[in-house]
């Protein structure tokens, strides 16, 4: 099977999870309430560390609402090393369980790479911890890009609204 059907197929059981996951208390909130307090787009830049690759990483996110345990999660991140700049564009999903504050974090999605003039699509598996207050948001997020040769980062950020 090729990697493309693979992304595709964990995306998609994911999304299923994150929807059959949604709490008895959400579901009896009306659509307009659930709605009208969402907290909106929150956007964000992050440094860290590719340990496989042994190399820093520097990037920037996006974290969309889709619902109060669901965010569409876009990053971009460039890879210094000694040899190349390759870099990654990372279309995930993050999924807040219901947990008493909901700092804690687990996703996935479709990875991105492109290095030394060539593009692959890779699997993410990602999870970490962010502060739910405050306009000023830090977090830390561990991440596996699963691929050939599969590598491990972890990233310390910041999100704003």
């Amino acid at each position: 099977m090729n990697r493309w059907g693979e992304a595709w197929r964990v995306l998609v059981a994911l999304l299923l999870i994150a929807f059959m996951a949604s709490t008895a208390d959400a579901q009896r909130r009306s659509r307009r309430h659930a709605v009208a307090s969402s907290p909106g787009p929150r956007y964000g830049a992050h440094i860290g560390y590719n340990f496989d690759a042994d190399a820093a990483v520097l990037g920037a996110q996006l974290s969309w609402p889709i619902s109060p345990q669901l965010d569409f999660y876009p990053s971009f991140d460039v890879y210094f090393d000694n040899n190349a700049t390759p870099w990654a564009l990372n279309f995930d999903l993050k999924f807040r369980p219901a947990t008493r504050y909901r700092v804690w974090y687990v996703g996935g999605g479709l990875n991105v790479l492109h290095a030394s003039g060539s593009t692959d699509a890779n699997l993410n598996l990602l999870t970490g911890l962010e502060a739910r207050t405050g306009r000023t948001r830090p977090y830390v997020e561990g991440k596996f890009i699963l691929s050939d040769n599969s590598v491990f980062q972890v990233v310390f950020g910041l999100s704003w609204r």
